[in-house]
């Protein structure tokens, strides 16, 4: 976990402990290293209406300031949005839709894009560049068309999974799925 008490730092904590496997010290179980990653990777958005990501992110931001007693620092609150904070935020938004939890949703989402085997015992730089790959491969919407290598994939999709906004193909995945 961070140490050095900067703002940061300790919002990394506290993204960390909203979707921790494990508070173990032992790496097999650890994905500090994973989500430290994710946190230092901006989310950037060009489908139409996924800037509601962003918005959601920023919510994020409040209630660990509120949660926190942080001294609320606007041109922080204003800085981009990381990947952590939008698949935290999106993950509660898919419980709110959903059946199932938070916690469910984030991790469910890391095995979309192929990053649950990620624990700190196995981290390098190898798999720091694998990690990038696969975000920039969901950022820049490069995944297949029915949604593989995305956050949603779908077996029997009826769009374009690139050039469906990421509520859309949230609310697809819980329907094909049976989420609801």
């Amino acid at each position: 976990m961070a140490s050095d008490g900067t703002l940061d730092a300790r919002y990394l904590d506290w993204l960390y402990e909203q979707v921790s496997p494990s508070q173990s010290n032992n790496p097999s179980l650890s994905f500090w290293k994973l989500c430290e990653q994710l946190f230092r990777k901006r989310f950037e958005w060009f489908q139409p209406n996924d800037d509601n990501r962003i918005e959601d992110a920023k919510i994020l931001r409040e209630e660990f300031v509120i949660d926190s007693d942080a001294e609320r620092n606007q041109d922080w609150m204003d800085i981009d949005c990381s990947v952590l904070e939008m698949l935290v935020a999106l993950s509660r938004r898919c419980e709110f839709e959903s059946s199932r939890d938070a916690y469910f949703w984030f991790w469910r989402m890391l095995q979309s894009l192929n990053l649950l085997n990620y624990t700190d015992d196995v981290y390098d730089r190898e798999v720091e560049r694998d990690v990038n790959d696969a975000l920039e491969i969901m950022i820049q919407r490069t995944y297949r068309r029915d949604g593989v290598g995305g956050l949603f994939p779908l077996t029997r999709p009826n769009r374009d999974q690139r050039k469906v906004e990421i509520w859309y193909q949230m609310s697809a995945y819980i329907l094909e799925n049976g989420y609801e």
